[in-house]
């Protein structure tokens, strides 16, 4: 208890103590608790609203289209967001995935030639106590110089700050008797201790706002910046955000997403796996919505995705907002002069320059490695700092469009392929690594999501293998987890690693065999209890050994 209020923060971790310190100080948590308890009660409403538009959906049958309470948003050509700032212009290419947690990669990212940083607290993070903390003051830290031979914060990449998605929540932290949303917490400790010095050196504060799935939400973001701007200071429209259309349902409100953040806009962004998801979690019970294989047969180039992509381009640019693709997973092999290095190469600068031709202003990596290339294949195929010229008044998107499922099957590539990226992800997990490497690329929440949706809605619909027609069901997969699983247990280097990677694989299975869909797998892995004590009792562990 601090003051008149009711606030219970745990412990720091014994080798934070002077971190934790540093930020939460008794202004910051007389900030964070007024944040939270403002904002907490719609939080959970717009979380009410997902469950029940889920609800109608799954009980009507009904398919999502363009609202008709909010047409006159769409049909009046007059409104446009505001302009964004001059350090904003330029997008091109930014880092993706960056878990601030790992300071050596943070710094290097820092001095790279990137347009921007996805300083990420979302997809590429797992939210353990000590990793919030180590992030969030890294990027103190950069914001305020401390870090050696990195640029002062107004010349290095710009901070792209994403905080957890509404799904997410605080379990260190407690107001008023409830753990607190995880996005309030991330934003509020940025906020306070970054926001004035960013806006000072006309760097922000800007931010990526995850797995929004409708304009309501979009609205109670808008209120938070607003609420937020007042209480530190800040001139209306400091903050500038990305929203991540990463859910069918937000395709069809991206200009009422706009709307909403219009003071407070820097675009939108599209990418591919956690958006390709979600049509499991809306309707994957649905025989109609069968996703195939995605190593096979999903990409940008599908009519779904194409339309999708067009679509964000279109709505974007006729309201002056900015346009961002997703991020190249792939990394670029050791040896430039080997045929595999122009391969992956090659494969990365095909799909990109399919987004640029699309019209977009910008895009992400991982590889640090492809900054350079990436920006000279947009300043080859583009003429400004950015596309916003590009109107793309040729596109026409009909409903039909985004909900029409590519054809093709499954294949026994494909589910071991998305076996081992989901126990793989979880076992990341279990390290307290929010993602990991496999076969080439980086692998995160977002293809986590996808490999387990689709290895959970094949099961439910009972495919059969293109290889030999064999049907998906329990007792294949089951064979198949216990094969992966040992495949990949060659790489353990001890005991314990192999037993945490059985016991991946075991919550793995949980996940596909659920009658219900679980919405999201981070939700699931952060609530679960095997994840909860592993990390608890490294917390103790850590904790007794400093005694």
């Amino acid at each position: 208890m601090s003051g008149n209020f009711v606030f219970d923060l745990s412990p720091p971790p014994s080798d934070l103590k002077t971190e934790f310190e540093a930020l939460f100080t008794s202004d910051c948590l007389h900030f964070l608790h007024q944040l939270i308890s403002t904002f907490e009660e719609e939080v959970d409403e717009v979380l009410c609203l997902r469950m029940s538009t889920k609800a109608h959906l799954d009980q009507t049958g009904e398919l999502p289209g363009f609202r008709q309470d909010t047409a006159h948003i769409r049909s009046d050509p007059d409104w446009t967001v505001l302009p964004v700032p001059a350090r904003l212009q330029k997008r091109h290419v930014d880092i993706g995935d960056l878990a601030p947690c790992d300071s050596q990669l943070f710094i290097k990212a820092l001095q790279s030639p990137a347009q921007g940083i996805q300083v990420d607290f979302d997809d590429g993070n797992c939210p353990t106590f000590h990793n919030q903390i180590k992030g969030i003051h890294n990027v103190w830290k950069a914001v305020h110089s401390q870090f050696p031979n990195v640029p002062h914060i107004s010349k290095a990449p710009i901070l792209m700050l994403r905080p957890r998605a509404w799904n997410m929540v605080e379990h260190n932290m407690m107001v008023e008797g409830k753990q607190v949303p995880g996005p309030l917490f991330d934003f509020g400790l940025l906020m306070f201790h970054c926001g004035k010095t960013l806006f000072e050196n006309r760097s922000g504060p800007f931010f990526y706002l995850s797995k929004v799935e409708s304009f309501m939400e979009a609205r109670l973001w808008n209120k938070i910046f607003v609420w937020t701007q007042d209480k530190l200071g800040l001139p209306v429209g400091t903050i500038k955000a990305t929203v991540l259309i990463e859910n069918v349902l937000a395709a069809f409100e991206m200009e009422e997403i706009l709307y909403e953040l219009r003071e407070h806009s820097a675009g939108l962004n599209c990418g591919i796996w956690d958006y390709s998801a979600s049509f499991v979690n809306k309707f994957g019970h649905r025989k109609a919505f069968l996703l195939p294989d995605r190593s096979k047969y999903v990409n940008m180039e599908k009519r779904f995705l194409r339309s999708y992509m067009d679509l964000l381009v279109q709505t974007c640019h006729r309201r002056g907002a900015l346009a961002t693709g997703g991020m190249a997973a792939l990394l670029l092999p050791r040896d430039t002069n080997s045929q595999a290095y122009h391969t992956v190469l090659a494969t990365v600068t095909r799909l990109k320059l399919l987004e640029i031709k699309a019209g977009v202003d910008g895009f992400m990596v991982y590889d640090l490695n492809l900054i350079k290339p990436m920006q000279k294949l947009f300043e080859t195929h583009t003429e400004s700092e950015n596309q916003l010229h590009q109107l793309r008044k040729d596109v026409v998107v009909t409903p039909t469009d985004l909900l029409t499922m590519p054809s093709g099957g499954v294949t026994l590539t494909g589910l071991r392929y998305n076996i081992a990226v989901g126990v793989l992800f979880i076992n990341a997990w279990l390290s307290g690594k929010g993602h990991f490497f496999y076969r080439g690329q980086v692998e995160d929440s977002a293809t986590a999501e996808i490999s387990r949706s689709q290895v959970w809605q094949w099961i439910r619909h009972q495919t059969r293998l293109e290889d030999n027609s064999q049907v998906v069901n329990r007792q294949m997969v089951a064979a198949l987890v216990t094969t992966v699983t040992t495949e990949l247990s060659t790489h353990c280097s001890s005991a314990g690693a192999k037993q945490q990677l059985q016991t991946s694989a075991d919550m793995f299975l949980e996940v596909v065999l659920k009658r219900d869909f679980p919405a999201f797998i981070t939700t699931y892995l952060s609530e679960d209890h095997t994840f909860l004590n592993t990390h608890n009792s490294r917390y103790s562990k850590s904790q007794h050994s400093k005694l």
